[in-house]
């Protein structure tokens, strides 16, 4: 069993136990520098937002950090990020796809915003390339029913593109969170691949009946079951029961590098949720593996 907080330099053995080549984690967050120390400062808020200090425990350059993923052997990942305001979702796919032609180990990432030259964008990075997308619900306050993403959800369902989206309504609730809003997107699309981050916390239970209601619905473990997100809304016992049958529709999720511990931490929390190294190898490698399609 991996330590609690075990050291960067302690993960190797995890997946070598389980008899894996690495990891692949579908939620990793890399932003032009900018936009990365921009959301830095906000976590430096943690308290003012979220009521709890909120410590970057990554918070190295970018050659630091894409150095520490691969001695922990995460062995694909994507840049995840996300756009807040009108206008500045395409200049990131221009930074996602340079960025993917220069890391070997980064899936092509993109996102996209309700306005009115999404459906433009959208399609120009599914021709370059884009294997996954990102939306925060909650960060950039839009309502993922909108009428200008109407197009974008069918056109990315059309393609088979996992899009990871940030729609529970932790760790703050905002107008258009909860699996509400997101399920009526399903409704009217339900061939979308969606990775629904957080596992949807802290409606747990409501975002896995999405999981069994539609078959290309995922979840992700992000933070999930660690000490730091379990004093704000840990999952029950009945829903980690669910997550076990649900074994082939679940995907290893970090945040690295926004985290408040150490990498590692989020595996044993993984680990101490009980549910086998069969699971756990399916989570960390498999799933992923087939979702992304590597």
């Amino acid at each position: 069993m991996i330590a609690a907080y075990p050291a960067d330099s302690d993960v190797p053995a995890f997946w070598q136990d389980l008899g894996l080549p690495g990891l692949i984690d579908v939620h990793t967050h890399f932003m032009p520098d900018a936009v990365m120390a921009a959301v830095w400062r906000y976590f430096d808020e943690g308290v003012d937002h979220y009521g709890v200090e909120w410590n970057v425990h990554y918070r190295g350059d970018e050659p630091t950090r894409l150095s520490q993923l691969d001695a922990m052997g995460v062995r694909a990942f994507p840049a995840l990020f996300y756009a807040h305001k009108p206008g500045m979702a395409e200049g990131l796919n221009v930074w996602g796809r340079e960025f993917a032609s220069r890391v070997p180990h980064s899936i092509p990432s993109a996102t996209f915003y309700p306005e009115a030259d999404a459906t433009r964008y959208v399609a120009d990075a599914l021709e370059w390339g884009a294997r996954i997308f990102k939306v925060h619900v909650q960060v950039g306050d839009f309502d993922p029913r909108e009428g200008l993403l109407d197009n974008v959800w069918g056109m990315v369902s059309d393609a088979g593109v996992p899009v990871v989206v940030h729609c529970g309504s932790g760790p703050m609730p905002g107008r258009h969170t909860g699996p509400g809003p997101f399920a009526e997107v399903l409704a009217r699309h339900p061939r979308l691949t969606a990775v629904i981050a957080h596992a949807g916390m802290p409606e747990y239970d409501e975002h896995t009946d999405l999981v069994e209601m539609y078959p290309n619905v995922y979840l992700d473990t992000t933070m999930v079951g660690t000490d730091f997100l379990n004093a704000m809304a840990a999952p029950s016992l009945e829903v980690v029961r669910r997550w076990q049958v649900l074994q082939d529709r679940i995907v290893l999720g970090s945040d690295f590098p926004n985290i408040p511990y150490s990498y590692g931490h989020q595996l044993h929390a993984l680990e101490r949720l009980g549910l086998g190294e069969e699971w756990l190898r399916a989570v960390c490698w498999h799933n992923p593996k087939r979702l992304l399609e590597l």
